[in-house]
Order: structure tokens, then sequence, then C-alpha cells
């Protein structure tokens, strides 16, 4: 599955004064609206309607508007799976909306930047023995072994940024209160799907931690082109699995237990960046939309790309 040609209009959403009887300006109402209107973007000038789709012109790729609105962020209800950086469970409110990439930045995206900005490609992907896009040939393959900077300087250059990471949850539950917006096997690629054949990495994992990767280096597993997987309901894809994803944030393992409620944006510093999503290197528990990674800054990895907003 690809993602969709059509593309939605942008409908404008109206936030006018109300007037009670007599003609007279019911003020509560008129505050009301305004507050509204503070909180999630609404104005009177034409606003995007939830899922409009927009190319940009720099990278080519595909932006989905998310209005703003409030989620619960952390471990999901009923998740047995979740680790202490996922709790406690808060809600969060997004006063604006925003665009987020469709997919993952690909290979073809990250082309042009390079060749726009003079920089480099990153350095081949190679796991074991196997090269997994030799020479950056796929054009739809999702770009990895970027490091956190360079990742942000792309996403500055398309006129846009990384997302937070509640940004990032919030575009990736796409409206769900579940762990997972889907059946894995239909929505991610991930250590049991992405090789050459099936494996039960859960029961790999406690049976030969040490030689894991190697079990999956010989099973040929490897990142696929972006978009072939079920998308969320936000018209989402690879949220879940594939590469792990920069945002902007900086890790805090218990930045929840005091977070912000209104447009958080992490800890004021740190040692690592937060990635979000899972990857084709990983078990079935680590495929959640609260789980947190982390990495140092500068660290490249042949697991981690990222996708902007616009």
């Amino acid at each position: 599955m690809s993602p969709a040609n059509m593309r939605t209009n942008e409908n404008s959403a109206n936030v006018a004064p109300q007037t009670g009887s007599g003609g007279r300006t019911t003020q509560s109402l008129s505050l009301l609206s305004l507050v509204l209107a503070a909180l999630f973007g609404l104005s009177s000038c034409a606003a995007p309607s939830r899922g409009a789709v927009r190319d940009n012109p720099k990278d080519g790729l595909r932006y989905v508007w998310i209005p703003g609105g409030s989620f619960q962020a952390g471990c999901s209800k009923f998740d047995a799976d979740c680790s202490a950086d996922e709790k406690p469970a808060h809600e969060v409110i997004l006063s604006k909306g925003f665009r987020i990439g469709q997919t993952e930045v690909t290979v073809g995206a990250y082309r042009r930047f390079a060749e726009a900005t003079h920089r480099p490609m990153p350095p081949d992907a190679t796991f074991g023995d196997q090269q997994l896009d030799t020479g950056w040939a796929d054009a739809r393959m999702p770009i990895v072994n970027v490091d956190w900077y360079e990742s942000k300087a792309y996403c500055e250059w398309i006129g846009g940024k990384l997302p937070t990471e509640a940004q990032w949850e919030y575009a990736a539950r796409g409206g769900t209160t579940a762990s997972t917006y889907g059946t894995l096997l239909q929505i991610a690629w991930f250590a049991d799907n992405a090789g050459a054949q099936g494996l039960d990495t859960t029961k790999l994992m406690k049976e030969d931690e040490p030689g894991f990767l190697l079990q999956l280096s010989r099973n040929r597993n490897s990142f696929h082109e972006v978009g072939l997987k079920a998308p969320n309901d936000y018209a989402l894809y690879d949220m879940l699995g594939n590469v792990w994803e920069w945002t902007a944030d900086w890790y805090g393992g218990n930045y929840y237990n005091g977070s912000e409620r209104f447009d958080p944006s992490g800890p004021p510093n740190g040692d690592a960046r937060v990635l979000r999503g899972g990857s084709w290197t990983n078990i079935p528990n680590a495929i959640r939309v609260s789980v947190r990674g982390r990495r140092t800054p500068t660290t490249r990895s042949i697991d981690t790309g990222f996708r902007c907003t616009w």
C-alpha cells in the first residue's frame, strides 16, 4: 500500500462573536471563542482540514495537517509492557496544528538536500555482511545513518522543524488510545517480519540475546521502502517500525513526572535526544506509540532516520 494520491481541500473554520437577545454581545461566549482560537488555532482565516495533504516544494515529500488538540500521552491503558520512562500517563494539549511528513524522509528527498547544501550523503548502511542500500540507489528507502544535527538541518532547509516528542506521539496515535494503531504485521516493519523469513524474535531474544543481531543479519533483516504498510487514521505511514525517528527533545527519564501540560518541548538540556517509533531491529514490545528511545545527537545508526514538521 502506498500513500494515496488524493488530496483534500482546505476548509475554513470560523470563530465569530455570538450575540444574545436584543443584539447584545454575549461576553462569555465571545471569550470562549477567543480561548478556543488561542488553543486550537481557529481564526477567521482559512484553516486546513484534518488530513489535508500538501507537497513541500523543496523536498518533494507530502505533509499531512494535524489540528491542535489534547491526548493522553505516555503509557497506554492496559499496556503491560511500559517502561518507567513512559509513566505516568498524562494529558497533553497542543495549542497549534502542524503538518508532519506522511512518510519518513526518503533517500531521494535527502539527496535533494545534500545537493542543494553541498553536503555528502551519509555513509552507506551495512549490516553484517550485507549492504542495505548500496550507494543509496533506492530513492524510496528511508534515509538512515544521519545524526540529530543533520536531521535538524534538513528540516530547517524545508522550512520546518523536527517534531517535538509530544507532536510525534499525538500524530502517531492517530486518535487511538491503544498502544498501537493496528495489528503490527499490517502496520510496521520490525524484527519479526523485516527479513527473508518470519521470526519469533521475542523468543530469540530470550534464548540468545548476545547473538540476536547476528541472527537478524543472517535472516537478511533490513529497513524497507516507505509507505508499504497500512497507515494510521491520520494517513501517516511507518510511524511504528521501519526506522527510529529523531525528535527535537532532549531525553529525560523522569520528565513525565513534571512535564508541561501545554505544548511540552522536553527538558532544557541533556545528553541524549529522544527517538520514537522503533525499527526493523526491534522485538514487538518495542513497537508501541509510547516507547521512548534515546541516543546522543552525534550518533549515526542504520536503524535511525527522521521525519519533519512543516
